[in-house]
């Protein structure tokens, strides 16, 4: 009994193997390798808020507050 169970998980190792390998296969198929000429004409004067680490920092601080304000609602005292 104890080696058809081993005989079996090889298998099913072995055919995750399989899956994972096809999977990784299509998932680099799915590259593209053209390369596209544009010309992209942006103002370099205007700065967009995701580059701004002042937000990133608020908003770390404010999620923070959050957990931590949801953390504190389960306690009685």
């Amino acid at each position: 009994m104890k080696t058809t169970n081993f005989i079996k998980r090889r298998y099913e190792k072995l055919t995750l193997l399989i899956i994972m390998l096809f999977c990784s296969i299509l998932a680099f198929a799915q590259e593209a390798t053209e390369t596209v000429q544009q010309s992209v004409t942006t103002s370099t004067t205007t700065e967009e808020w995701v580059t701004n680490p002042l937000y990133w920092v608020i908003g770390a601080l404010v999620l923070i507050v959050i957990i931590a304000l949801i953390a504190r609602s389960g306690r009685k005292n």
